[in-house]
């Protein structure tokens, strides 16, 4: 089936069927909205859910071994730099997705990277093959951020500031991708996945966090 090219902008409302125009569920990556003419590009935005963990946790496992192995961190030196780490996670995700996934950009090019990067997800937000973040972007964050992580604790506590810091990342991942692909049992899965359905189907300019409502509770973004 030939697939149309996706040329909205900005984040758009949200797909009113998960159904083909013939009538049938969607099969994803198939059926998913379409970004790029070229399959090799295309290829590029879908993810499969394990991808993070495989790439994150060895690198994870070398840091805890490093902050151990080689620069002699004590437990509780690990915990409370790996407690920061995660602490300053829950920011970030806060701000990346407020102020860098939802910029309010006033061009043409700005909303069609604004749509590209987070409105394709909010305009099919089921899409299990676009609810973790794909490697690259991922990877270029790390390279910004990393080196101010290791300036601003100093070289023998960042490995476990990063790890941690990690954690907190893949626990984002993963909180995303089951808030939208799973039945949550316990009171605070409920609330979480209330809290980010909110976001998607009543008002995306509020309830930033995903993994913790924390920020928005500060910034009183609820």
């Amino acid at each position: 089936m030939q697939q149309t090219i996706s040329v909205r902008f900005g984040i758009p409302e949200p797909l009113k069927t998960n159904l083909t125009p013939s009538g049938e569920k969607k099969v994803y990556p198939r059926d998913s909205v379409r970004l790029f003419k070229s399959d090799f590009l295309e290829a590029f935005t879908h993810v499969h859910p394990i991808v993070p963990l495989l790439i994150w946790t060895p690198v994870i496992a070398i840091l805890v071994y490093r902050s151990f192995a080689v620069h002699q961190n004590s437990i509780l030196d690990f915990v409370t730099y790996g407690f920061f780490g995660i602490f300053l996670w829950t920011l970030t995700e806060y701000v990346l997705h407020r102020f860098v996934f939802h910029y309010p950009a006033k061009s043409a090019l700005g909303n069609r990277i604004v749509y590209v990067v987070h409105g394709l997800h909010h305009e099919d937000p089921i899409d299990p093959t676009r609810l973790v973040m794909p490697p690259l972007p991922a990877a270029i964050y790390s390279i910004i951020l990393f080196p101010l992580f290791r300036f601003f604790t100093g070289p023998t506590h960042a490995e476990a500031f990063i790890a941690c810091f990690l954690v907190g990342y893949l626990a984002y991942d993963y909180t995303h991708y089951a808030v939208h692909h799973f039945t949550p049992r316990t009171n605070f899965g409920k609330f979480l996945k209330k809290h980010h359905l909110l976001h998607h189907f009543s008002n995306y300019e509020s309830r930033w966090g995903v993994s913790t409502p924390l920020w928005d509770m500060v910034f009183r973004t609820r």
